[in-house]
């Protein structure tokens, strides 16, 4: 069973790994059993269609970016504002990585536009995820205009990622969390 359950996470980390850097579209079910050096029924057995194939990936996805995110964001302060500007931070080390190619659900929604596309549902479910997580510091940080607040820091990561992706200013994040200091004593 363990050898079942190792050679479906190698495909899945094959595939993985090529929709990050190619995108879903360019990426075919051949490329994927030639990567992971596996016959086509290999990858049928553990996935039944590449749309499983993809919303295992992009659930995964969103299983790891989400503990290492929120995990990291709580280790460099404790307190609601300091957490509200460590998203910089976190989203800097984010883009300073070797291997940063952007974010999966920003490329998952611009290249399945239909928002009932269930790869486009996926990549909505965790961009809630990251405005319900600012939100909540917001809430917490007890502020005068919550949903103001909110709403401008979500702007200002989602804008930070897609610039760290198409014109990979790494400092990008600073520059953001510089206009979320100045948005924040606004708003407290």
């Amino acid at each position: 069973m363990s050898t079942n359950k190792s050679k479906k996470e190698h495909i899945l980390n094959v595939a993985s790994d090529l929709f990050n850097k190619q995108g879903i579209r360019a990426t075919g079910v051949d490329q994927v059993v030639a990567e992971s050096h596996i016959a086509k029924m290999t990858l049928y057995n553990h996935y039944e269609s590449k749309d499983e194939l993809v919303l295992a990936y992009l659930l995964r996805q969103d299983e790891k970016w989400r503990t290492w995110f929120s995990f990291s964001v709580n280790q460099l302060s404790i307190t609601p504002k300091g957490k509200l500007l460590a998203i910089f931070d976190v989203l800097g080390q984010w883009f300073q990585e070797p291997d940063f190619n952007g974010c999966a659900f920003i490329k998952t929604a611009s290249e399945f536009a239909d928002h009932s596309h269930p790869y486009n549902e996926a990549a909505q479910k965790y961009k809630t995820y990251l405005k319900d997580f600012i939100t909540d510091l917001v809430h917490q940080a007890n502020v005068k205009n919550e949903e103001d607040l909110a709403n401008g820091i979500y702007l200002l990561v989602e804008g930070a990622i897609t610039i760290a992706m198409l014109q990979t200013d790494l400092s990008v994040a600073l520059h953001a969390r510089k206009i979320a200091e100045v948005l924040i004593e606004r708003l407290i």
